[in-house]
């Protein structure tokens, strides 16, 4: 951004700094958590992952926008995120795929974007000081009251607390048999029998049910609410935990007497991603902390402690589960070679495990799909 340009959007966040900018996408004003991801592609699936609710993206790598929006890689059926915060201002986009630009995307959607940041500096922030509350305004007259601003930022409640999950499950139950995508055909449908699943949808990314699909399995997704009644009635071979937003102790109110009735009633294996690890960590016995600035990005080395393997892994969590609160019976399998965060465990005599991690997202490009494959052998 030019000296002489006029700012379009306003940044604020709640300990008073502003950073001005260029706004695209929608016009208007948006609260939330800051957070950054430090992924070199996938911005259109960043956006649109459920476990982004209540959060505004800072993305480091400067080159967003540049291969447009396509309806395949969305991960649900509108953006979660409240906004997103880039570099360089978007250009036109160049890709073969591409079927719409992606400031005309998010501003058919509502989100609302700003370009011509330091994201450095703010990213520096952010890993400093904690993922701040920030407040986003767009408006291409460029008038602010920044002191409303900054105001709104400090109003809005953070997610410590916060069951965002209920936001963004399903309204209802359905089928899924949709794999993942192939040259030439790009998705096809299952058409062979599998392995029953239930997936409880906590905020799932459809990415996540393709590979389950792909593996081998006829997924049925339950919304986040389901009872262990419901879930046990498709007497499934397999019950899958989806990601989610939030803090997990809030959606752990009712999720984790669930999981603790299945557990307890049933010897049927389980598998869990991200916020359904977190669910599973809490239903036997662990706890959950909020991290400073959380994991987002798809350069995440994780360690696989039994066989030392590490795998590039995508992350997105801002809470973890507390390694040294695991009880007696459940083992670390996964830790974060960043900083030592516990990834994965499991039950030391039942086929129940789980990771922080996203295998699906394809980072490594196929790290962790093994994890996939292996809830499949173990069914």
């Amino acid at each position: 951004m030019s000296a002489k340009s006029t700012p379009t959007a306003c940044l604020a966040l709640a300990d008073g700094t502003l950073f001005y900018g260029q706004g695209f996408g929608a016009e208007g004003q948006a609260q939330a958590e800051l957070c950054f991801n430090t992924a070199m592609s996938g911005y259109q699936e960043i956006m649109t992952d459920p476990s982004y609710a209540g959060q505004i993206v800072t993305f480091t790598f400067p080159h967003i926008g540049n291969v447009g929006v396509n309806p395949d890689d969305d991960e649900t059926g509108e953006p979660v995120a409240a906004g997103m915060v880039v570099k360089w201002m978007p250009t036109q986009s160049s890709n073969w795929r591409a079927v719409q630009e992606l400031s005309d995307w998010l501003a058919s959607r509502g989100r609302i974007a700003i370009g011509g940041i330091d994201t450095r500096r703010l990213t520096r922030a952010i890993r400093q000081s904690g993922a701040p509350h920030v407040a986003l305004a767009h408006d291409p007259g460029g008038r602010f009251d920044v002191e409303k601003l900054v105001a709104a930022a400090r109003a809005f409640p953070g997610l410590t607390g916060l069951d965002l999950a209920k936001d963004v499950t399903c309204a209802q139950s359905y089928r899924w048999d949709e794999m993942r995508w192939a040259w030439p055909d790009g998705y096809v449908r299952r058409s062979e029998p599998g392995k029953k699943v239930v997936a409880i949808d906590y905020g799932a990314k459809r990415n996540i049910l393709r590979c389950l699909a792909s593996a081998g399995c006829d997924v049925t997704v339950l919304p986040a609410s389901a009872t262990a009644d419901e879930v046990l009635a498709h007497q499934p071979d397999g019950i899958f935990l989806s990601n989610g937003p939030g803090d997990p102790a809030a959606t752990g109110s009712y999720a984790v007497p669930t999981l603790q009735r299945i557990l307890s009633e049933s010897r049927v294996p389980l598998f869990g991603i991200c916020l359904g690890h977190q669910m599973l960590a809490l239903a036997l016995g662990g706890r959950t902390v909020k991290m400073n600035h959380g994991h987002h990005g798809a350069n995440h080395p994780v360690k696989e402690i039994e066989t030392g393997k590490v795998e590039i892994t995508s992350m997105n969590h801002g809470f973890a589960v507390d390694g040294q609160s695991l009880p007696t019976g459940v083992t670390e399998t996964h830790v974060s070679l960043f900083d030592g965060s516990n990834c994965g465990i499991r039950m030391v005599d039942r086929p129940v495990f789980s990771v922080q991690h996203h295998p699906e997202a394809s980072p490594g490009p196929q790290d962790s799909f093994y994890l996939f494959e292996r809830f499949v052998n173990i069914m």
